[in-house]
């Protein structure tokens, strides 16, 4: 598994936090965070205390003010289902809304809650287009609205206009209304950046609920989520439940115990200013992305400040990388725990690739590989690459036309011309160096 780390690039996760000084009581005691965090309940064996001062040091991050509620929950999509689920119990006639980039799990909580959801369209830059919102919103007068920010899309890291979403419900005078952040992954690093650069997405701009998740940017290295409100939502599932002790106001009723220990140790150990310098690497790693694409001609695209850089998607993928996406365009998210090398390596298997190159990839090795590992990879190496040339040698025998293939290879320059209609080749539009 550890050799596999550097291959997936498309997907959120850090990896450069580890917790080894809680290793024993992740694996050996079992901690169930059940009920209302802030209601200790029957039981002893929790870790309740922990999570409410990790949802405090959110919520102060978020802007929600002393009386801010929430809890940890088993992800994302948990904490989205939460707050449409809360819309709904509070408004039943609610519509939700999204934008044609928001992630797939806002359109599994309308179905569950069953609520009609309305897609909104995007702009060039994958961010919910204020005027169209405005005419879908009209298109329902008298009903109650839950729109679905995103700060973070799935495929781009487009952050959505909450303080103008909310200035829109003003002026439209809806005042039955709800406005979900789904922060998962773009949350903490967009609020940690310096005053003129950061976006306003939190409670100060008109947010009613907020999630983030623990698993890509704190670096919990398991699944999990905070769900965030100003104050506690009110909800007919709020009484008391007398087998466990407290009120029933989280989606699931057992919860892990130990996520609320790993989101502290990230959170309140590492304190903001090392969160921020986490997060100016991936962004410095970003923009070294972008910038190593674009020198070998490969089409690429960056917003501003994010992680992720999509490209025009290499056909066929050089093994054994992982760039996601669909058949046009991939993506890489330089999160904190993905090194330069990486990078440089993937970079010269797709400048082989338009130059029609053949090369024997070499293993990739973790910084994290113990020694003997190393030296076992080292002549796992020298037998794999020797069968691979023997492969190569054989295979050219076996084709006279190889220097044809070798050609018609180099021809995928022109295809992926076609193929990324659509991306910008100048750095402006979409793209930041």
């Amino acid at each position: 598994m550890a050799g596999d780390r550097c291959y997936e690039l498309a997907f959120p996760g850090a990896t450069d936090i580890t917790y080894r000084h809680l290793a024993g009581v992740v694996t050996g005691r079992l901690l169930n965070n059940v009920g209302d965090p802030f209601e200790h309940g029957h039981g002893r064996n929790h870790t309740k205390d922990v999570e409410v001062r990790v949802v405090r040091w959110l919520g102060e991050l978020f802007e929600a003010g002393a009386d801010v509620w929430g809890y940890v929950a088993g992800g994302a999509s948990e904490g989205t289902l939460h707050a449409v689920d809360e819309a709904a119990t509070a408004h039943p006639d609610v519509v939700v809304y999204a934008s044609a980039a928001a992630h797939y799990s806002v359109a599994k909580a309308a179905r569950l809650v069953r609520a009609p959801l309305v897609r909104v369209e995007t702009d060039e830059h994958d961010r919910m287009r204020l005027g169209h919102l405005r005419d879908r919103l009209l298109a329902h007068p008298g009903r109650a609205a839950m729109i679905v920010a995103t700060v973070g899309t799935t495929e781009r890291e487009a952050v959505d206009d909450v303080a103008g979403i909310a200035g829109l419900c003003d002026e439209l005078r809806i005042e039955r209304r709800r406005l979900h952040v789904d922060a998962a992954l773009a949350g903490i690093p967009r609020a940690l950046l310096p005053d003129g650069g950061r976006p306003g997405f939190g409670f100060g701009s008109g947010a009613t609920s907020l999630v983030i998740s623990g698993h890509k940017f704190p670096s919990t290295l398991t699944p999990c989520a905070v769900v965030l409100y100003p104050r506690r939502p009110c909800g007919p599932d709020q009484q008391r439940i007398s087998y466990i002790g407290s009120a029933d106001t989280t989606i699931s009723g057992s919860r892990s115990g130990h996520a609320p220990l790993l989101l502290a140790a990230s959170l309140l150990g590492q304190g903001r200013a090392a969160h921020r310098r986490r997060a100016q690497r991936s962004r410095e790693l970003a923009a070294y992305t972008y910038d190593s694409l674009r020198r070998i001609g490969w089409p690429a695209r960056r917003l501003p400040d994010a992680f992720t850089v999509t490209l025009a998607q290499p056909r066929p993928l050089p093994r054994p990388w992982v760039l996601g996406g669909d058949e046009r365009t991939g993506r890489i998210i330089c999160m904190p725990g993905v090194e330069q090398a990486w990078i440089a390596e993937l970079v010269a298997d797709l400048d082989d690739q338009l130059r029609g190159r053949i090369r024997v990839p070499a293993p990739r090795l973790t910084s994290r590989t113990s020694g003997a590992g190393r030296d076992r990879g080292r002549g796992e190496a020298r037998v794999e690459g020797a069968v691979l040339q023997a492969a190569v040698r054989a295979e050219a025998g076996r084709h006279e036309g190889v220097r044809d293939g070798g050609r018609r290879l180099a021809d995928q320059h022109g295809a992926l011309q076609a193929q990324s209609e659509g991306f910008d080749h100048a750095a402006g539009r979409g793209g930041r160096r």
